[in-house]
């Protein structure tokens, strides 16, 4: 075992990068073997130096989840109450507070367990990796897992695992943006000076391979230290933001409620401890305690749901945010085509065929050390190559150039070898080849090797331009080499559509999602394949016009065209920015290098499994199958999620906010309690009940028809017509309950604990859709529990142990008021949803 790496120390805190060197990161010695470091020393070093986070991430515990229930206000209050009432010999009270608030913790904690252990089950399958050499093999592990001392393997695409010191490089550049601000791709040598011999965790590979020694992991590197002073969750999305605003306006009422109810209370003379506990429990019927619970599971269940049909949730929040997408952005090739590019054409600047073109790219494809594209497979499916040349020096393709160059040599022979867009390196020669001869450029001719690619384009072909010249010097090229070139010709592709794209797209338009293609191929392109899928025959919007829009002017475009093209990066994020200011919600499919900044920019950021270290780092949500059909899967999934949470909030700010309204309003005007805290409590236990099977709902098909987001006024409006409602039978129970049945002080709480649970219980039928609820099928579960519990409200009053409770047996008849009073307030509110939903249809 080699002897223990010594620790970071002050040295290697990790201080700001400058000038491209952190100050420790790379000057420290470590000893390595070429087999790597062993299994069990890799373990060690783990549980010295701690997890590969440069943010130290707060693991989850079921202890801590379970006590963190306990230290709810409410609960605290509860159980000091109840352990006051036993000091006071009221045992039977106590006991009853302790064992619902037992079994109401019991339930909040078992549903959020089974949410974390689903949700983490699923961060799994998408957490960053790293490749590194263990027991003398190359393994993939957990990005988290690296330590100092380990030997990794980057290449293009890649995220910088740690920060390292070079040990072997060819062609190494590296995005630094993150640590420098520096957009241009840094060049980085194994053997060169010392902030070149560098890389550092939070930067990324842009082309070439390498293998390095990591020297410091986590919080100790220059990224971690930055990040940790900038620490903070990830910006709340406006589904988590309104959550909260609501969970603050309904606790603001209810303390007010409360405190104003507790001081009449003790004013009126009433015994202190029960007013308290009256109180309290009034309290925990009006709080929404379950909305946590019930927004977790109902967002994990439908993370589950849609990781089957195969879109992994990075988080959970983005899941209503998928649904509420009514933009989606997305490059055309790999979505709406197949990516599976076949070469089809070889021909010269003429249009004369010839292998010349052909031959050329496979060299600059075999000795490329960026990400292959599907270009390049195609290229090197069809050509053997020429042995004998061997590589010098690469010019890595970037989004400004769209080109990537080679110099190739073989014995009396160099040669610079480039490949990209037609338009831009037409730009770059000043002559053609022809039967082996180099012919200079004539205007004439300029025209027809214009018209050539153009035509070829206009047909639906991807087009590449090869051209070269032989260079004297063997090394240190960059773009500025570009010149004086000799077209060889032009490489066609073809890449048919997605055989279903034409009807996914109409299905998407259909559910209130519009698609738009930004592409970086031609506008030749772009526009016949998208003729081709379904998409009105429209020119398209170039990146270089987008260059020349303000953002008003670009918001005007972007809201009225389909079909960008030759976009750059950048400018790509600039369309995101202005459709998102115009109001839509947008998502982004996007795997490239070049992609992140434009999955950070969209509401929803989507890549696919497939997808570059960095692209899949930046996205919300990972597809394991490239598919619009499955993307739009996942947004019905999503906007189901997003229902059954609304479904929940609707209930808590109308029946049950209404019958704690008329318990409140009762205890003013009658001589006792009209029910009492032990009574509240149990009623609050049996509707949590009830409502904990809403995840697993059914979503009618008619809202999955169109994205929703959320709507404060709607809610608002439940709370403020059909809350009243309740509690207008609430009053019309007691006056029934008191002139009709003259109803005793026991049997006036037995009476009301009847009709409110069964009222407040079954409306959930009715507000649970937006349909008539006769036609609309709730879930197998919630009619189940559902249904339960108003069973049990109507029976319980005749169990054995009812009297525990301070309940008493009652009349039959008043059943039958009951059933009477359920029926009539069950069509009432239906009227009165109905007449919500049409006054904020346009809301919807």
């Amino acid at each position: 075992m080699r002897p223990p790496l010594e620790s970071p120390g002050d040295d290697q805190s990790g201080a700001p990068v400058m000038n491209g060197t952190a100050p420790g990161s790379g000057n420290q010695e470590i000893a390595h073997a070429p087999e790597g470091l062993t299994a069990e020393e890799a373990r060690r070093r783990l549980e010295q130096y701690g997890a590969n986070e440069p943010v130290p991430t707060r693991r989850w515990s079921a202890l801590r989840e379970l006590l963190g229930f306990f230290t709810n206000p409410l609960v605290l209050i509860l159980l000091i109450a109840a352990f006051t009432s036993i000091l006071l010999g009221q045992h039977t009270d106590a006991a009853i507070v302790i064992v619902i608030v037992l079994v109401s913790v019991t339930i909040n904690f078992i549903q959020t367990y089974r949410s974390q252990v689903a949700a983490e089950r699923l961060q799994s399958q998408v957490a960053a990796r790293a490749t590194v050499m263990r027991d003398g093999s190359w393994q993939e592990i957990p990005r988290r897992e690296v330590v100092p001392g380990d030997v990794v393997r980057l290449s293009a695409g890649d995220l910088i695992p740690a920060d390292a010191r070079l040990l072997v490089s060819k062609d190494l550049y590296v995005q630094q943006a993150a640590l420098t601000g520096e957009s241009i791709p840094a060049e980085k040598h194994a053997t060169g000076a010392e902030n070149e011999r560098l890389v550092f965790l939070g930067t990324s590979v842009v082309s070439g391979i390498a293998t390095a020694l990591v020297t410091v992991t986590g919080a100790a590197t220059a990224f971690g230290n930055i990040a940790a002073r900038l620490a903070h969750r990830p910006p709340e999305t406006a589904f988590e933001r309104d959550l909260r605003h609501f969970g603050v306006f309904i606790t603001q009422a209810v303390l007010f409620l409360v405190l104003l109810l507790l001081l009449m209370s003790i004013a009126a003379h009433r015994d202190p401890l029960q007013s308290l506990l009256f109180a309290v429990a009034l309290a925990v019927g009006l709080t929404p305690e379950f909305l946590p619970v019930i927004t977790s599971v109902t967002l994990t269940n439908g993370a589950v749901r849609m990781a089957r049909v195969h879109v992994i949730v990075k988080r959970l929040a983005s899941i209503q945010n998928l649904g509420s997408i009514d933009v989606l952005c997305c490059d055309k090739t790999g979505t709406l085509t197949t990516g599976e590019m076949t070469v089809t054409q070889s021909v010269d600047a003429l249009g004369n065929a010839s292998a010349r073109p052909l031959s050329l790219a496979w060299l600059n494809s075999r000795f490329e050390t960026g990400i292959r594209s599907p270009l390049d497979t195609a290229i090197l499916q069809r050509e053997s190559g020429t042995a004998e040349y061997s590589k010098c020096d690469e010019i890595p393709f970037d989004f400004e150039r769209r080109r990537l160059s080679v110099v190739v040599e073989k014995p009396g022979d160099c040669r610079l070898i480039t490949k990209g867009s037609p338009e831009g390196i037409l730009e770059l020669c000043l002559a053609y080849e022809h039967d082996g001869v180099d012919v200079p450029f004539n205007p004439a001719v300029l025209q027809q090797t214009r018209q050539l690619f153009e035509g070829l384009e206009a047909e639906g072909f991807r087009v590449l331009a090869v051209a070269q010249r032989k260079v004297d010097k063997t090394g240190g090229f960059t773009s500025a080499d570009e010149h004086s070139l000799t077209l060889a010709g032009y490489l066609a592709f073809s890449d048919p559509p997605v055989p279903d794209a034409a009807r996914v797209i109409s299905e998407l338009r259909r559910d209130g999602v519009r698609v738009k293609i930004i592409s970086g191929d031609s506008e030749l392109v772009a526009r016949h394949v998208a003729t081709q899928i379904g998409f009105q025959d429209e020119a398209p919007v170039t990146g270089a016009a987008i260059d020349g829009m303000t953002d008003a002017a670009l918001g005007h475009v972007v809201e009225n065209t389909s079909v960008f093209a030759r976009v750059a990066p950048a400018q790509k994020t600039r369309i995101l920015l202005a459709l998102r200011a115009r109001g839509h919600t947008v998502g982004f499919l996007g795997d490239g290098i070049n992609d992140a900044p434009s999955l950070r920019a969209a509401d929803v950021g989507i890549s696919v499994a497939s997808a570059v270290d960095v692209a899949r780092d930046a996205a919300d949500i990972i597809l394991t199958k490239r598919s619009l059909h499955v993307l739009h899967r996942g947004i019905r999934e999503g906007r189901k999620a997003f229902a059954n949470v609304m479904k929940y909030l609707f209930m808590g700010t109308s029946s049950n906010f209404g019958s704690m309204f008329s318990m409140a309003a009762a205890s003013l005007f009658l001589p006792f309690l009209p029910m009492l805290p032990t009574q509240i409590l149990l009623n609050n236990l049996l509707y949590d009940l009830a409502q904990i099977s809403i995840p697993s709902d059914n979503v009618d098909a008619g809202y999955l028809k169109r994205p929703h987001r959320w709507n404060f006024s709607l809610i608002r409006s439940f709370m403020i017509f059909i809350g009243p409602v309740s509690s207008i039978y609430d009053f019309l129970t007691f006056y029934v309950l008191l002139r009709v049945f003259h109803a005793t002080e026991v049997q006036f709480h037995t009476g009301w604990f009847v009709e409110s649970l069964a009222t407040q219980t079954l409306v959930l039928f009715v507000i649970r859709t937006m349909d008539n609820p006769l036609r609309s099928r709730p879930g197998k579960f919630l009619a189940a529990t559902t249904s339960a519990v108003a069973a049990m409200a109507l029976v319980f009053p005749y169990l054995p142990f009812a009297g525990v409770f301070g309940f008493s047996t009652l009349p039959l008849s008043y059943l039958g008021y009951v059933l009477g009073a359920t029926l009539t307030y069950l069509v009432l509110v239906e009227i009165v949803k109905r007449t919500i939903f049409r006054a904020h249809l346009a809301d919807l």
